[in-house]
């Protein structure tokens, strides 16, 4: 039998031998017959959803059964859930890992932006406090007020709602059952898999030219 590998969150970015799953609104709506197309538009989608993503959530569960994984790949998704459904997903995907199957993850860097703040405020830059909240994309300068920017809002998913440094999210992981974990670059991994979903442009920042939080971890031989 072939080794399973899984991505999660992977929105229109799929890998070839993998398989590809997003907790889009809009994926679920899209595929409704019909009328999936127009709805996917109104709710501000100006492209679809390859065929080869299917729907998932990790923090529900996604449809692949427990210790059959040997790869999962998650890039910038983490972060956009709440602390509680963050720790719901890192058991999700420990559990549905074979034994010695590898995560590895990216999630923008806090401590990397914490500095950019700190710097920017010691030169007394008037808006660091306005910078340091739209590179963490925390916070909403624009209440929604009509109906579709409101109904946009709702599925669109794009704050973050909680952010990450290295020795957090390490223990996070620790917790979960993780071994080997350990901070990590593009093209590194062993499993040659991992470069059909990676993109070295996610392990950048390309407006701030900041490196993100990039982990990888492993699952131990007896769990």
């Amino acid at each position: 039998m072939a080794p399973v590998y899984v991505q999660y969150g992977c929105g229109f970015s799929f890998g070839e031998g993998w398989l590809n799953f997003d907790s889009s609104p809009t994926l679920r709506i899209e595929r409704l017959p019909v009328v999936g197309k127009a709805l996917g538009l109104l709710a501000g989608n100006s492209q679809r959803f390859p065929r080869q993503v299917s729907y998932g959530d990790i923090v529900k569960g996604i449809s692949v059964p427990a210790n059959t994984v040997r790869g999962v790949y998650a890039s910038h998704v983490l972060e956009h859930l709440a602390l509680e459904d963050f720790r719901k997903a890192l058991h999700n995907t420990f559990e549905m890992l074979e034994p010695d199957g590898v995560f590895r993850l990216i999630v923008p860097d806090l401590e990397e932006r914490a500095r950019r703040y700190v710097r920017q405020v010691s030169i007394r830059v008037a808006d660091s406090s306005g910078d340091f909240m739209r590179t963490c994309h925390l916070g909403q300068e624009r209440r929604p007020r009509t109906l579709l920017s409101r109904m946009r809002w709702l599925i669109g998913g794009s704050m973050h709602l909680w952010m990450w440094d290295e020795p957090s999210i390490t223990e996070e992981l620790r917790k979960v059952g993780f071994i080997e974990i350990r901070r990590c670059r593009f093209g590194d991994a062993d499993d040659a898999m991992f470069a059909r979903v990676e993109d070295r442009g996610r392990f950048v920042d390309p407006t701030l030219d900041l490196p993100e939080l990039a982990i990888e971890a492993r699952k131990p031989q007896r769990a």
